[in-house]
């Protein structure tokens, strides 16, 4: 992996990024969600935090969208801090389950644990495991807080994503009754499950989401704020999860084609990690059929190609 470039070649290479994706048209916006349907598709930003604190934004930056799944890592992050990285991977597990990121099938396949916490199933698992366990409102000032450290400022939740999530969000509400069965859910299922929908309507800029990349990227101290807000040991189990099922289905082409471990939302932001050197992130709603975004992929891409930024190389 290059690591001898400027931070003036990086905005450079950014730009250029920017640039040859922005008019690209391929891709749908996310329409099984009403709030997310109505967003903007022409919406387009990149940003990436660097270990010295500088950020780098081009395009829509200061555009608020829903985290959606990319929220999954946040809150994988605090249960190993709450309780360990070995805990977690007792109780959800780490494996990646090659199969879309809804999956009731994964569950019945693997019924001895949810598989990863980056994926509903395990999503939901999680946020029934973080503490205070039996508190709805201990459980939600804990992830919020958390990822405000993370982010350096706080997010916000989007009230008309919120409700659009409670009201279709039927199979999320048979995959936290079926991890219940296979006693794979540690508080209250309804209460886990609204505590997930909820972080998942959480509101959060692309310039947001590169600052949480460049966090884990600098072994759990905030490159802006330069609090540490986790141990750094966690720093690379989360980063391997990242990396193991961030794409879902599609998460070994784009590991063969970037080798940068990325996390992807249905909002359309991409939360991507290059151990030691930067945090990226970019934002477009139009997804591919797998839930990924078709412009976000092909910048963070772009970028990866043009530095070097494959962490196999």
């Amino acid at each position: 992996m290059n690591k001898n470039f400027t931070n003036d070649q990086i905005k450079a290479v950014v730009q250029e990024a920017y640039n040859v994706v922005k008019s690209d048209t391929g891709g749908k916006n996310a329409d099984y969600i009403p709030y997310l349907a109505n967003v903007s598709s022409s919406l387009f930003g990149i940003s990436v935090c660097l270990p010295d604190g500088e950020v780098i934004e081009v395009g829509d930056t200061g555009y608020v969208f829903g985290i959606e799944s990319v929220s999954k890592v946040p809150t994988a992050i605090l249960v190993m801090k709450q309780y360990g990285a070995d805990v977690i991977l007792q109780k959800i597990g780490a494996d990646a389950t090659g199969l879309p990121f809804n999956s009731i099938m994964a569950i019945l396949l693997e019924n001895d644990h949810p598989s990863s916490p980056l994926v509903n199933a395990g999503a939901i698992s999680a946020c029934s495991m973080v503490k205070p366990v039996g508190d709805s409102a201990g459980k939600w000032k804990a992830i919020t807080d958390f990822l405000g450290q993370l982010c350096g400022s706080p997010l916000v939740l989007i009230d008309e994503l919120y409700k659009s999530e409670s009201d279709t969000n039927f199979n999320n509400r048979s995959i936290a009754w079926l991890l219940k069965n296979y006693n794979r859910i540690y508080d209250d299922p309804d209460m886990a499950l609204d505590i997930y929908t909820r972080q998942c309507s959480l509101g959060i800029t692309p310039k947001q989401l590169s600052i949480c990349g460049g966090t884990i990227a600098n072994r759990g101290v905030n490159p802006v704020t330069k609090t540490q807000v986790f141990d750094k040991a966690l720093a690379p189990k989360i980063t391997s999860m990242i990396a193991t099922v961030g794409f879902y289905q599609h998460t070994g082409d784009w590991m063969y084609t970037s080798g940068v471990p990325a996390k992807t939302g249905v909002g359309g932001g991409v939360l991507g990690v290059v151990p030691g050197v930067m945090g990226i992130a970019a934002f477009s709603p139009p997804l591919d059929d797998a839930g990924n975004s078709v412009k976000a992929q092909k910048a963070i891409l772009y970028i990866a190609n043009k530095l070097g930024l494959n962490i196999f190389d």
